[in-house]
């Protein structure tokens, strides 16, 4: 198999195939290590090396209490000797054992993720959400001191919105701090002004990298939802994902969608990704899988090459 092209991580030094794997599966949809280890091995067999993951996953499944995406993700690479092979990011402020991102948490919080990983460093440790009744300078200090003891490579921020997010890319600049190398949104092909309004164009001009989530809409941009009836295909967000996508603009580019893919063979998803691995400020998008089968369908997104005028149709059916 030929090899992907890597991206870099902002200014960090460290670079990714273009996509990430979303570990929220993990002690959800996919229980325990064995299954864990067969889509990680499959991940990294198809070339790719980011796996995101959070303190928090994934804490809202009932039984669970947090932290078991991460000590399932460390039994793996424990088991496997692949610690080298792939970059590990984790995330900090959104889970009750360890809210906000006040210095002593994210202290006492890395320990933790580490401790679950089995690592000795996190490769980009990301702020889950904004804090804003801690001072940026603190949260940036406590990380800075993070990465000067070594516990962690890089950092990154998720779910700013462009306004904080510039703000601590100055504060960091002023006070010599390490600065967000990383930005993680919600976007897709439904689901744009969020992100290219305001975000967009901050990340293209301070250089950051962009991992995106929900790549596919919920499930929505696989074309499985296409009429109400079809909300009883997930029990868990099924009727969510109808009331949110299954709409005339949804319809209009699922139709679009649906025609790159035949002149492909390929299948709406795999198009779906595929225009966002294309979009320049775009570095990974976040994909999750609970089979091999499904990650081995996900995966040959990355090697799916759109037309601009596919690209440029699929834009303008999904434009708001």
């Amino acid at each position: 198999m030929t090899s992907l092209p890597q991206r870099p991580l902002g200014r960090s030094g460290i670079t990714v195939a273009p996509l990430a794997f979303g570990g929220n599966v993990f002690g959800w949809s996919v229980k325990d290590a064995a299954a864990t280890g067969r889509l990680l091995d499959a991940f990294v067999d198809g070339g790719f090396n980011l796996i995101d993951t959070a303190d928090i996953y994934p804490a809202w499944v009932p039984g669970n209490k947090g932290g078991e995406s991460e000590a399932l993700i460390g039994q793996w690479l424990k088991a496997s000797g692949k610690r080298n092979q792939v970059v590990i990011a984790t995330k900090v402020a959104k889970w009750a054992e360890h809210p906000g991102l006040s210095p002593d948490n994210i202290e006492a919080a890395v320990d933790d993720s580490l401790r679950r990983l089995g690592i000795d460093t996190i490769d980009l440790y990301q702020a889950h959400e904004d804090d804003e009744s801690v001072p940026l300078e603190a949260t940036l200090g406590a990380f800075a001191r993070l990465i000067d003891k070594g516990k962690v490579r890089a950092i990154g921020a998720s779910n700013y919105s462009a306004e904080r997010l510039e703000q601590a890319l100055r504060c960091s600049e002023s006070q010599g701090l390490p600065r967000y190398e990383t930005l993680q949104p919600e976007y897709n092909l439904y689901d744009r002004a969020g992100y290219e309004d305001a975000l967009e164009p901050l990340v293209q001009a301070e250089g950051l990298a962009v991992i995106s989530y929900y790549s596919l809409a919920s499930g929505f941009l696989t074309g499985k939802y296409r009429h109400a009836a079809d909300a009883a295909k997930s029990s868990a967000r099924g009727a969510q994902v109808v009331k949110q996508y299954l709409n005339a603009r949804g319809k209009a580019i699922l139709d679009v969608l649906d025609g790159v893919a035949t002149a492909h063979a390929a299948t709406p998803a795999q198009v779906a990704l595929a225009w966002l691995i294309a979009r320049e400020s775009i570095t990974a998008p976040i994909v999750s899988a609970s089979s091999v089968e499904q990650l081995q369908e996900i995966m040959q997104a990355a090697r799916l090459v759109l037309t601009p005028a596919q690209v440029q149709a699929l834009e303008a059916a999904s434009a708001a």
